[in-house]
């Protein structure tokens, strides 16, 4: 799940695993995969950056460990 800002600047969570793509045309639109389309303010880099946050914290993976490698 991932926080995004509507455009009215409500703050909404969304189901990361139901993002079927995100589009910049020239706000923000995310696509699910039952068809409905959110307009947030985040740009899609933000968005791709709060999907891996949430799979690394989700799956455990300890970045600093990463890091080393």
């Amino acid at each position: 799940m991932i926080k995004v800002t509507r455009i009215n600047n409500s703050e909404i969570i969304i189901n990361s695993d139901l993002i079927e793509f995100v589009e910049s045309s020239p706000d923000t639109i995310i696509s699910l995969t039952d068809g409905k389309k959110i307009i947030v303010k985040e740009t899609p880099d933000d968005i791709i950056q709060k999907v891996a946050k949430f799979r690394r914290l989700t799956l455990g993976i300890d970045l600093t460990q990463e890091l080393k490698n």
